[in-house]
């Protein structure tokens, strides 16, 4: 059970709440009792959980990141998105939610969140459950 959804994103660096599409599949998917993988396959993007309640939790992170990961350092890919792959790195591609009784198991506060770094692009995000 393997659907990929489509996610569009318009600008550089942005973190797009996915948490309503993914519980989505697994309601299409009639998903019980197991674990859903959420991965992206993309090396300038990533994926990871935290506070959806406040969006200013979403611009902090980027804030950050942005401020950590600088793009005025002499990296050699020459593509030119170097700061977006170590960004995407250290998110990571992927996570892993318990669902229960057919909805992800996330804390009060948690959301699944794309994170974008070398945007605005059309990306893919694969999700996977396995019932258990």
């Amino acid at each position: 059970m393997l659907e990929t959804i489509s996610v569009p994103t318009s600008r550089q660096t942005e973190l797009l709440d996915l948490t309503s599409r993914v519980q989505e599949v697994l309601r299409r998917l009639e998903a019980r009792e197991g674990i859903c993988y959420v991965y992206v396959p993309h090396t300038t993007a990533g994926v990871t959980i935290n506070e959806h309640a406040d969006p200013s939790v979403a611009a902090d992170l980027l804030m950050v990141l942005n401020k950590l990961i600088s793009d005025r350092e002499p990296y050699r890919h020459l593509e030119g998105n170097s700061p977006a792959h170590i960004k995407a790195t250290l998110v990571g591609a992927s996570v892993a939610v318990p669902v229960m009784a057919g909805r992800l198991a996330l804390g009060t506060w948690q959301g699944i969140f794309f994170c974008e770094f070398d945007g605005p692009r059309q990306r893919k995000v694969q999700i996977k459950f396995l019932s258990g």
